[in-house]
């Protein structure tokens, strides 16, 4: 009974907070609307401060104050500030193991092939790829992104869409409102426009059933209602942990550490000459031919003249600075890719390099447990627009369309190694011919490759009958065919046109 009692007053807290949101929206109370959504601005601007290496704290170093013996400011020296742009490397390399070779969609449905195909061509024509790129590198930035799918009208008057990434570096507020288990209940994007001569701030609210488009006046918010005809929230949000959580204080050690050491060297990596003082004055010119230097020191001129030089740095510091690179790597999941790698490993095979790069591939199986959700809805919310919005004629085919994604090994795959397996289980029986098509590595598309199979195999036919004559016909079925019975024939002409040879040939 407790039990129960809860979830009936959970449920009415829901619908209680929904109906609040709605009738805050009815009553165009856009202030009160944005503050029960979530936003993210402190994280994100956080993140980005470490991201962006000009505002490392590294570069905040004051300059060096030289003075007289009376402490009398004579000078600022410079000192060196070397930030160390980590994160963007950390933030490229997750980048690449996860989407750097495109996500290969595939149909998992019989009858829909027209709707994958138009999925197909959405996909390619609103430049998906990159898109998904741009928002995974900006979420593991800055902590979070979106994707905002745009339907139209175009020129012509025909529906189309495209896609809009939406990030805080591009001016883009982004407003979410989750429920109690994480499903998606609405989102608002605030952005400026600039109209006229002034600036206007925008924020549109998205929710499954509409569109509130709001713009902020003079005297409020101006509203316009659009019905969302996709019956989905038309964006998919990306949110995740800044991708060097945990190292920060390993990576500001490191940059000062480089920025001291970078003083130091300006002081003792040069050498010093160091020379008695009677020496300064016959110091040979630049231009001699042969240079002549006398000293009155007993013990020779090495003594007298000499170059003070810094041999080494402490080893302390280098072990510590190997320690700070190793630490920042490893805990972040991210190899160490130097020209030495790269060259010890050009000739490994896909899998080799999956070995060796195994941190960062155990780093995106970890991303992959989000975006699988990701993607799984990205395919539901193309496949809506498509049968509600782009072609209605195609809406059955959308509903019954069932769409699964694999995602792409970054260096490619063991292509001969797969062929090789393939015609093995053909061989043995074990795999269709059909089977082996949809899992051919070399195929891109698996449909046009099918029917591009079947005209070449119904011409071969069709050039073996040509050659041996026509199967349904009375025409010979084989090469040796039909020759049997033209020697009958010559040989019955040759009995009924010549009976004298045939009877000398009995009496012989």
């Amino acid at each position: 009974m407790i039990i129960v009692d809860f979830f009936r007053n959970y449920l009415n807290a829901l619908v209680g907070r929904n109906q609040e949101f709605e009738q805050l929206l009815a009553a165009k109370d856009i202030s009160a609307v944005r503050e029960k959504m979530i936003e993210r601005t402190q994280q994100i601007t956080d993140a980005l401060k470490e991201y962006e290496v000009a505002h490392h704290r590294v570069m905040h170093r004051e300059d060096k104050i030289v003075t007289d013996k009376k402490g009398k400011i004579l000078r600022r020296e410079p000192v060196w500030k070397l930030p160390i742009p980590y994160p963007v490397y950390i933030n490229e390399i997750a980048l690449v193991f996860l989407y750097g070779q495109p996500v290969k969609w595939l149909q998992q449905s019989d009858g829909t092939d027209r709707a994958f195909d138009k999925y197909q061509e959405v996909i390619k024509r609103t430049r998906f790829d990159s898109k998904i790129r741009q928002c995974k590198r900006l979420a593991g930035a800055e902590t979070e992104s979106a994707m905002l799918f745009r339907v139209f009208k175009d020129e012509e008057g025909n529906p189309d869409v495209q896609i809009r990434v939406l990030a805080r570096s591009k001016g883009d507020t982004i407003y979410t409102r989750f429920d109690q288990f994480e499903n998606l209940l609405s989102v608002g994007w605030g952005y400026y426009v600039k109209e006229k001569e002034q600036v206007v701030e925008h924020f549109d609210i998205f929710t499954p059933t509409m569109i509130y488009h709001c713009a902020k006046r003079a005297l409020g918010w101006e509203v316009i209602e659009e019905v969302n005809f996709i019956g989905k929230i038309p964006i998919i949000y990306f949110r995740q942990e800044k991708e060097w959580k945990g190292v920060e204080p390993l990576i500001e050690r490191e940059e000062f550490i480089a920025s001291r050491t970078a003083d130091t060297n300006d002081y003792f990596a040069d050498p010093i000459a160091i020379m008695a003082a009677e020496l300064i004055k016959n110091m040979p010119e630049k231009k001699e031919a042969a240079k002549l230097l006398i000293t009155n020191d007993k013990e020779g001129v090495d003594k007298a003249a000499r170059y003070l030089t810094w041999d080494s740095a402490p080893q302390s510091k280098k072990d510590e600075l190997e320690w700070l690179q190793t630490q920042i790597l490893r805990n972040t999941f991210t190899p160490n890719i130097t020209l030495d790698t790269l060259k010890s490993i050009s000739q490994l095979s896909a899998k080799a390099l999956r070995t060796v790069m195994m941190l960062a591939d155990i780093k995106a199986s970890k991303h992959k447990e989000v975006h699988d959700e990701l993607l799984d809805r990205t395919a539901s919310l193309i496949t809506a627009i498509i049968g509600n919005v782009l072609d209605v004629s195609l809406h059955d085919e959308c509903e019954k369309l069932v769409i699964a994604h694999e995602f792409t090994e970054p260096f490619g795959e063991d292509v001969k190694e797969d062929i090789d397996n393939i015609l093995r289980c053909v061989d043995g029986e074990i795999l269709s011919s059909e089977s082996a098509v949809e899992m051919n590595p070399l195929v891109r598309d698996i449909t046009i490759e099918k029917q591009r199979l079947a005209a070449e195999k119904e011409e071969r036919m069709q050039t073996q009958q040509n050659i041996f004559g026509d199967v349904e016909g009375a025409g010979p079925q084989s090469a040796t065919d039909g020759d049997d019975e033209e020697a009958e024939e010559e040989e019955t002409e040759t009995e009924e046109t010549d009976p004298k040879q045939k009877k000398a040939g009995k009496q012989r």
